[in-house]
């Protein structure tokens, strides 16, 4: 059956209106305006709590070695660390190093996909906080044509 997006919206709004979905579970966490203002990956850390992060095969990222647009350069990410609490996505050369961040909450698994803005090639850097200790991979992406104003 298809589902057209306005029976799609109907529907929803139905179920809404009839109390399927609890008060407050579309609440979005409180806006980390220091982390997503830092400047450098340093900084960035430090306002985490990061402190100095390990680097770990557990943490797995796939994108491209080109991102032949910056606009929508591809990812894979998956953490195969247990207890897995959070995953950020922080790009070295992008004018905000934190591009996002996911909570991940207890029996969900820590794998996501996603596309992300670079404005030039650079460091691609994954940050995991598993267990209270926090873990690193990266990988340099080639890109030809900006997409953060290029």
């Amino acid at each position: 059956m298809k589902l057209e997006r306005r029976s799609f919206l109907t529907l929803v709004s139905l179920m809404a209106a009839a109390g399927l979905f609890p008060a407050g579970s579309a609440r979005s966490e409180e806006w980390n305006i220091a982390a997503f203002a830092a400047k450098n990956t340093n900084e960035l850390l430090k306002i985490l709590g990061a402190g100095t992060p390990k680097l770990s095969a557990e943490v797995v990222l796939t994108a491209p070695e080109i991102g032949e647009n910056g606009a929508l350069v591809p990812i894979e990410i998956e953490s195969k660390l247990p207890g897995t609490r959070s995953i950020a996505i922080l790009i070295e050369k992008n004018p905000n190093t934190l591009a996002a961040t996911f909570t991940i909450p207890d029996g969900t698994l820590p794998w996501l996909q996603t596309r992300v803005k670079m404005a030039e090639t650079c460091n691609l850097y994954v940050l995991v906080n598993a267990a209270g200790e926090f873990y690193y991979t990266t990988k340099e992406v080639k890109v030809t044509v900006g997409g953060c104003g290029g």
